[in-house]
C-alpha cells in the first residue's frame, strides 16, 4: 500500500507545511503561535485538535504544529511530516521534568542526544542499540542564538520516557546520575524518525517542574507564559534553517 498525503489525522495538502516545522507537544500552543508570531499565517490542519498553522516570521516562511503528548503521538505525526509532506527539519519546542537539582524552573535545554526505555527503536531491527542525536547543525545555531538572547540554557541528554507515571517514582534516578539532564516523552522518538527519514530533527525544552527534590510546578498558564522565550528560540533558528528562502 503506498501512503499519499493527506492522511486521516492530517487533512493538508503537499505544500501546505513550509520546510521547518515547529512542534510543541500542546496543540494549543501551536494555535497560539500560529496566530501570535506568524504573519498572514493560515490554519492547515484541525483533525483531532492538532492545530497546524504556516505564515511568515522575518519574512522566511514556517509552519507550526501540535504533536499531542508522547512518543506515539510523536511519531505518528513526525513520520507523516518528514515522509509524505516531505519536511526537511522538525524543532520540537515542549516542556521537560529536570532531573538535576541545580536546574531552574524557565531554564531551556537543548537535546544534544536523547537516552530512552522506548521499543521503538525495534522496528529498524538494528544489531545493537542505537544513539538517538539531534542534528548538529541546528544544535550550532540554536546554542549560537541563545547566547546573544542571554539565555539560561543547557545542553545535554534528554532522557525519553515511554511513560508519565512510573509505579517506582525512583525508576529514572539511574539516568539522572549518568548525566541526563531531564525527561520528556518525545525526543528520542524524533531523532530516530528524523534519522530513519535522513532529516533534521531539534529537542528545545523549558524545564516546567523538578522530577525529585524541588516540588514546584508550572501551572498551565505559567507554562505558556515560560515557554515564550523558548518559541522566540526555535522561531530564530527555523529562519536560519530555511535555506534557500521559500
Amino acid at each position: 500500500m503506498t501512503l499519499k498525503a493527506p492522511t486521516h489525522h492530517i487533512s493538508s495538502q503537499v505544500g501546505d507545511f513550509a520546510k521547518t516545522v515547529l512542534l510543541p507537544g500542546d496543540p494549543l500552543r501551536a494555535k497560539m503561535i500560529g496566530e501570535t508570531y506568524l504573519q498572514d499565517s493560515v490554519c492547515i490542519n484541525q483533525v483531532r485538535g492538532l492545530y497546524a498553522y504556516t505564515g511568515y516570521f522575518n519574512g522566511q516562511r514556517v509552519s507550526v504544529m501540535g504533536s499531542g503528548m508522547g512518543g506515539s503521538s510523536t511519531a505518528n505525526i513526525t513520520w507523516t511530516l518528514f515522509n509524505l509532506y516531505d519536511i526537511d527539519t522538525i524543532i520540537r519546542i515542549g516542556t521537560a521534568g529536570a532531573f538535576q537539582p541545580w536546574l531552574n524552573l524557565f531554564d531551556i535545554i537543548i537535546g544534544q542526544g536523547s537516552s530512552h526505555d522506548t521499543n521503538y527503536h525495534a522496528q529498524y531491527k538494528l544489531n545493537g542499540t542505537m544513539t538517538t542525536l539531534g542534528s548538529f547543525d541546528l544544535l550550532e545555531k540554536t546554542v549560537g542564538i541563545a547566547r546573544e538572547m542571554n539565555l539560561n540554557f543547557h545542553v545535554g541528554d534528554i532522557f525519553c520516557s515511554n511513560q508519565f507515571y512510573y509505579e517506582d517514582p525512583d525508576h529514572l534516578k539511574g539516568f539522572a546520575k549518568m548525566g541526563c539532564l531531564g525527561v520528556d516523552q518525545e525526543t528520542a522518538v524524533l531523532y530516530m524518525t528524523a534519522a530513519a527519514a535522513g532529516k533534521k530533527a531539534l529537542t528545545i525544552d523549558t524545564v516546567s517542574d523538578h522530577v525529585w527534590g524541588n516540588k514546584t510546578k508550572l501551572s498551565a498558564e505559567e507554562r505558556q507564559e515560560s515557554c515564550k522565550p523558548m518559541i522566540e528560540l526555535a522561531l530564530a533558528v527555523a529562519t536560519c534553517a530555511n535555506t534557500p528562502k521559500e
